[in-house]
């Protein structure tokens, strides 16, 4: 029996006002920490996560709206992390439809069909995992091909 090794990960989605940012720590259970952050702030917010977290692999950015100028600024502050850009179509709508998986609506929201609603508050962190999902998922996939 081989006992898989825990990967940790925090995942960006990018955006230029706000940005969802998520750590993830995987060892047979899955520990999870959530926020969104403005998107000035987003380096202050990761470098305290990193060393809340310095057991952190891989930082996973989401590549689309400001990805670029994102990753160099995150390039520059930890320059010793490994930094990963994954495919980040589709995550807002999976994040919406995630959203609503854990906080269903309620009262009269809850007869308006789910397609014609947006949380009423800022969901990014739950794009910003499904992109840690993403890369979890592919690298465990691909550590089983090996």
């Amino acid at each position: 029996m081989s006992i898989e090794k825990s990967h940790c990960v925090i995942a960006i989605d990018p955006g230029k006002v706000k940005c969802g940012l998520v750590f993830v720590q995987t060892n047979g259970s899955t520990k999870v920490e959530r926020a969104v952050v403005p998107a000035e702030h987003l380096v202050v917010s990761l470098s305290k996560l990193v060393r809340e977290h310095p057991e952190v692999d891989d930082i996973v950015i989401g590549s689309g709206t400001g990805s670029g100028t994102l990753s160099r600024a995150i390039r520059n502050a930890f320059p010793g992390k490994k930094l990963v850009l994954v495919d980040e179509k589709g995550t807002s709508l999976l994040a919406r439809v995630r959203y609503f998986e854990e906080h269903p609506p309620r009262g009269w929201r809850r007869l308006l069909p789910l397609g014609m609603q947006l949380p009423q508050e800022p969901y990014d962190d739950y794009a910003a995992l499904l992109l840690a999902e993403r890369y979890l998922t592919s690298n465990s996939e691909s550590r089983q091909s090996e």
